[in-house]
């Protein structure tokens, strides 16, 4: 059972990327897909969260307008699509796999973790 989390990178303030977030070991589709971020020296936050039910999304307020989670069930990945970034996105970005249908914002909460990948925002 795994998740894996890619498309990190280093992108100038104002740029965009696109995380993409896959599963092995288990149906990626049947899970609510939280995304998270930890800077260093700060805990853990949430970023984002899609429900396995409905798609519906919830974001956090850093998020807010600027990113944008949704699921492919063909492809069985879940992205999370981030524009007009700024330097205080710089984290490493984990996507987590809830065992609650609506997710929720509590770590804890979560089964399974991808390992992470770094996104940087230079200034």
């Amino acid at each position: 059972v795994q998740l894996q989390a890619s498309g990190g990178g280093l992108v100038q303030s104002g740029g965009s990327l696109r995380l993409s977030c896959a599963a092995s070991g288990f149906t990626l589709n049947d899970y609510a897909i939280g995304w998270f971020r930890q800077a260093p020296g700060k805990e853990r936050e949430g970023v984002s969260i899609i429900s396995s039910r409905d798609d519906s999304t919830w974001y956090a307020d850093p998020a807010k307008g600027r990113f944008t989670v949704s699921r492919d069930n063909a492809e069985k990945k879940v992205y999370l699509q981030m524009n007009s970034l700024k330097p205080e996105d710089t984290a490493v970005y984990y996507c987590a796999a809830s065992r609650f249908p609506y997710g929720s914002w509590s770590p804890t909460d979560y089964l399974y973790w991808g390992q992470g990948t770094q996104v940087t925002v230079s200034s």
